[in-house]
C-alpha cells in the first residue's frame, strides 16, 4: 500500500489536482488518501539547478616565436658597400605545473641568427646561437619558500669561430657541445613577490662537457694537471639565482642573474651570468626586442687583439624587429 501512495504522489506533483483525482477514481482510493493526494499535489517543488564544475587544470604551457629577416642588394652602387642577407630567429616556451604545495616549472629558449655579405670574398657568419633548458621543481614549506631543485642545460647550435680576413684565417672557438653546461641545484627557493624570486642552492653539480679535444684548454683544462682526453671537467659549488619578470603596458622585462662558487676552485672569482630580456610590442604581430648576455668565468680563456689568451668579460648584445607569434597562454613577462 505505500509503495501505491508515493506512485500516487508523484503522480499528483506531475499531473496537477485534476489528474489526481481522475487517477484516485480509477484506482478506488479511499477519501483519506485522495485528501492525501491533494494536499501532495499543493506543495511547490524546488527548480533544480545544475551547475558544470571545470576540472582544474594545473598545467599552463605557451610558446612564443619571433622572426626577423634583413636583405640588402647593391647594383653599380655608385655610394659603395656590401649587399647581405640577414636572419634570426627566437623561440622561447614555458610550461608550468602547479598543484597544492608543489611547483615544477619548465623553459626553454632556443636563438639563432647569421649575416651573409655578399661582396666578393665574403662568406656566412653566425650572429646568434644558443639553446638553453631551465627546470625548477619546488615543494612548499613556508610562506612563499619552498625546498627546491634547479637544473640547467646550455649550449650551441653550430660551429662559432673568430673570423679572420680569408676563411683560412677562421679560427673555430665552439661548437654544438663544446662547451656544453649541465647544472642540477639543491636548495630553497624564495619568491616574496609575484614577479620576483631567488633560488639559492649551497650544494650544486656542474658538469661542463666538450666534445672537441682541440677546445678543451680554452674552458677549464689544464695540460699540466688534467686529462685532455676527458671530455667532461665537473665543479661542485654554491649557486644564487635571481629572476625579475613583469610587463609594463606594451614594454616587457625579463632578467635572470646566476652567481655560482666552485668549491673546487676557491683561487677562481664566482662565475657570472646575467640575462636581460626587453620586449617592446608595437603592433599585434610586431615587436622590437633588445636582449643582451653577459659571462664572466676564469675557466674560459680568450684571446685578445694582442694574442693573449686570458678570462675576459663576454657581452653580446641584439637589437630586433621582429615578426612575433604565440601560441596557448603564453604571457611575454
Amino acid at each position: 500500500m505505500k509503495n501505491k501512495i508515493i506512485l500516487f504522489a508523484l503522480v499528483a506533483l506531475l499531473g496537477g489536482l485534476a489528474s489526481v483525482k481522475s487517477f484516485a477514481q480509477e484506482q478506488e482510493l479511499t477519501s483519506a488518501q485522495e485528501m492525501c493526494l491533494i494536499v501532495v499535489s499543493k506543495i511547490d517543488v524546488p527548480e533544480i539547478q545544475y551547475v558544470e564544475v571545470e576540472e582544474p587544470k594545473y598545467w599552463t604551457n605557451g610558446i612564443m616565436n619571433q622572426i626577423g629577416f634583413s636583405q640588402v642588394s647593391l647594383t653599380n652602387w655608385a655610394a659603395g658597400g656590401v649587399g647581405s642577407i640577414a636572419m634570426n630567429a627566437y623561440v622561447d616556451a614555458h610550461a608550468n605545473y602547479k598543484k597544492d604545495l608543489m611547483i615544477w616549472e619548465n623553459r626553454v629558449n632556443l636563438a639563432y641568427g647569421f649575416v651573409n655579405p655578399l661582396g666578393e670574398g665574403e662568406r656566412f657568419k653566425k650572429s646568434d646561437d644558443r639553446i638553453q633548458v631551465d627546470s625548477k621543481w619546488g615543494y612548499g614549506v613556508a610562506n612563499k619558500l619552498y625546498a627546491s631543485a634547479v637544473f640547467n642545460f646550455r649550449t650551441q647550435f653550430a660551429k662559432g669561430y673568430t673570423y679572420g680576413a680569408t676563411k683560412a684565417d677562421d679560427k673555430l672557438i665552439s661548437a654544438f657541445m663544446a662547451p656544453g653546461n649541465v647544472t642540477l641545484g639543491l636548495g630553497v627557493d624564495w619568491k616574496p613577490l609575484g614577479v620576483l624570486s631567488f633560488n639559492i642552492a649551497p650544494l650544486t653539480g656542474n658538469m661542463v662537457v666538450v666534445g672537441l679535444e682541440e677546445l678543451r684548454s680554452s674552458y677549464g683544462w689544464d695540460p699540466k694537471k688534467d686529462d685532455m682526453t676527458k671530455a667532461i671537467r665537473t665543479e661542485l659549488g654554491a649557486q644564487l639565482k635571481g629572476e625579475y619578470k613583469q610587463s609594463f603596458r606594451n614594454v616587457t622585462v625579463g632578467t635572470v642573474l646566476t652567481l655560482f662558487y666552485d668549491y673546487l676552485s676557491p683561487e677562481l672569482a664566482p662565475q657570472v651570468y646575467w640575462d636581460l630580456n626587453l620586449d617592446f610590442k608595437i603592433t599585434r604581430f610586431f615587436s622590437a626586442n633588445l636582449r643582451t648576455n653577459l659571462i664572466y668565468d676564469e675557466n674560459i680563456l680568450i684571446e685578445g687583439k694582442d694574442g693573449e689568451s686570458k678570462p675576459r668579460v663576454q657581452f653580446k648584445e641584439a637589437f630586433n624587429l621582429s615578426f612575433t607569434y604565440t601560441f596557448g597562454n603564453y604571457k611575454k613577462k
